[in-house]
Formats: C-alpha cells, sequence, structure tokens
C-alpha cells in the first residue's frame, strides 16, 4: 500500500502534492489520456495529490476550454477531489474567482492563488483579491513568488491575510528559509508549505506540512521518501538524499524550469514532451546541465 492511499485527508493541502507538468502532443495539443495516466501514476507512486495549472503546467498557453478540461481530467483521474488543488491564478479577480468555482464545481478540495499580477499591488488590493476569491468557499492556498508577480507576500501580509479567513496555507517560493520561522511566530494557524524543491530540507525542518512539488513529475518515489524523511526530522535519511537530488532539485527554481523537468521526464521514461511556445525546448549547456544532472540521479537508483 502506498502512503498516499492512508493518508487521512482532512486538510487536503497537506502532503506531497504535485504541480503536475502536462503532456502535449507534437502539435502541441494537450493529450488528456496521457495527463489522466500521469495524475494516477504520481498517486500510485507515493504522492498525495496533483496542483493543475500552476505554472509548471504551462496554463497560461491554455485556452479557457482546456483549463477547465485539465481539471475535470486531474479530479477524475486521482479518484478523489480532495488530491486535487487547481491554480486559480489570473490576472482579474473576478477570473480568479470564477476559476475557483469551476474547481469547486468539478470537486476540487482546494485551490491555489497567486496575489494580482497584472501590476505591482499594494496590501490593500492583495488583501481584496484574496477574500473575493476565498467567498466561493474552498480553502485557498497562498502562493508566493515575488520573482514572477513582483508582489511578496511577506509574513506580515500572510498573516493578515490568514486573519481575514482568506488563506488557509502559503507555498513558499521566495527561497529565504528565514521566513518560515516568522511566519509560524506571526501566523501560527497558518500551514506552510515547500514552494521551491530546492529548500525543501530547510522548509521540512522548519516545520512544513506539505510541499508543491515539481521534481516528483519525474522521480516521485524518491522525492517522496525524501520528503517523509525531511519532515520526520530524520537527516541521516534525508541529508544525503537531498544532497545527492539537489543538482536536479534546484532546476525547479530556474527560469527554464518547465522545459528542465520535461526533459528529466523523457530521460525517466515518462512523457515529458514539448512545452508551448514561448517556452523552446533547451539547448546548449543548460540541455546538457539537466541531462547530467538527471542520468546521474537515476544511476544512482533514484526513481
Amino acid at each position: 500500500m502506498t502512503h498516499a492511499s492512508t493518508t487521512p485527508r482532512t486538510r487536503p493541502w497537506h502532503g506531497i502534492m504535485v504541480a503536475t507538468t502536462l503532456p502535449l502532443r507534437d502539435d502541441l495539443s494537450v493529450d488528456y489520456d496521457a495527463y489522466a495516466e500521469h495524475v494516477a501514476w504520481l498517486i500510485a507512486n507515493g504522492c498525495d495529490g496533483v496542483v493543475p495549472n500552476g505554472s509548471l503546467g504551462e496554463y497560461q498557453t491554455l485556452t479557457d476550454d482546456e483549463r477547465a478540461r485539465v481539471v475535470r481530467t486531474a479530479v477524475e483521474a486521482a479518484g478523489d477531489g480532495d488530491r486535487v488543488m487547481p491554480g486559480v491564478a489570473a490576472y482579474g479577480s473576478a477570473e480568479a474567482r470564477r476559476w475557483t468555482d469551476q474547481a469547486a464545481e468539478a470537486g476540487a478540495g482546494s485551490v491555489l492563488l497567486l496575489p494580482p499580477n497584472a501590476f505591482r499591488a499594494d496590501e490593500q488590493t492583495v488583501r481584496a483579491h484574496y477574500a473575493d476569491v476565498a467567498k466561493a468557499g474552498l480553502p485557498v492556498v497562498a502562493y508566493n513568488n515575488p520573482y514572477d508577480t513582483k508582489v511578496d507576500l511577506t509574513p506580515q501580509l500572510l498573516a493578515r491575510l490568514h486573519a481575514d479567513g482568506s488563506i488557509v496555507a502559503v507555498k513558499e517560493f521566495s527561497g529565504d528559509v528565514r521566513r518560515a520561522y516568522e511566519i509560524a511566530e506571526l501566523a501560527p494557524g497558518l500551514d506552510l508549505l515547500i514552494g521551491a524543491d530546492d529548500v525543501l530540507l530547510e522548509l521540512a525542518l522548519a516545520g512544513a506540512v506539505g510541499w508543491i512539488a515539481g521534481y516528483p513529475n519525474a522521480l516521485p518515489r524518491t522525492s517522496a521518501d525524501l520528503y517523509h524523511a525531511a519532515v520526520a526530522g530524520d537527516l541521516d535519511t534525508a541529508l544525503p538524499l537531498y544532497k545527492s537530488l539537489h543538482p536536479l532539485l534546484r532546476w525547479d527554481s530556474k527560469t527554464e524550469f518547465v522545459q528542465a523537468i520535461k526533459l528529466s521526464m523523457d530521460i525517466a521514461g515518462r512523457t515529458g514532451g514539448p512545452t508551448r511556445p514561448p517556452r523552446f525546448p533547451l539547448t546548449g549547456d543548460t540541455e546538457a546541465a539537466v541531462r547530467a544532472a538527471t542520468e546521474k540521479a537515476i544511476a544512482e537508483g533514484h526513481h
């Protein structure tokens, strides 16, 4: 029996929630059958659930129909909507709310929401945005990615959003592991989720209760072993694994993360495949570095 099947889902945003890549055919149309198979495979291999339509799922390049169907496909393939946390980011709060309503209608257990990202929003705007989306009634996980959104969900702002009743957790992608302790002090009831693969150990030791994950798309079993050892404080197991995988995990935080993880999937015998423009395949030194790190991890028995 896998770990996933025994995890209580009273807080469905806990555990390993894989930000899924989206399989595209050669003509760049979405292969929903391959996506359904991937979702089921991740859960069968020790992951707790999936995050469709995250940045790793190339949601910005999808039509509305594609984006909605991806969510429905994920819920059906997972066999339990609580295992699905759709990304509902949008330029307008009304659109983000519509995506949240769609996620609820599909049966999803929670949603992942970026702050407004069409401009550098101030605190009042950010709080109104999260409050609007929270009215849909699904648990909202905030996504802090100050690099791409130019809006930083600081520990102070997260504490206010939590006090507003707008969020239940945060996907912390800033890379600043010191924030974990400040978040716990300012908002003790707010769940910390690991948001970048290459700070997994640091945030797990700081009290994270989940991981919105990239590299399990390629290596789910080893990733699950690493996560469970890290959150249990079993450093004898976690630290050597983490050091061994870190050359790969750090690609999750780089600009080319979608292409890198898809390439690693291809090398690992999964369906990675192409990305939609404006993303193009990796070439040269970047491709060589990802390939070498992936091949080394597989040679060391990671899968």
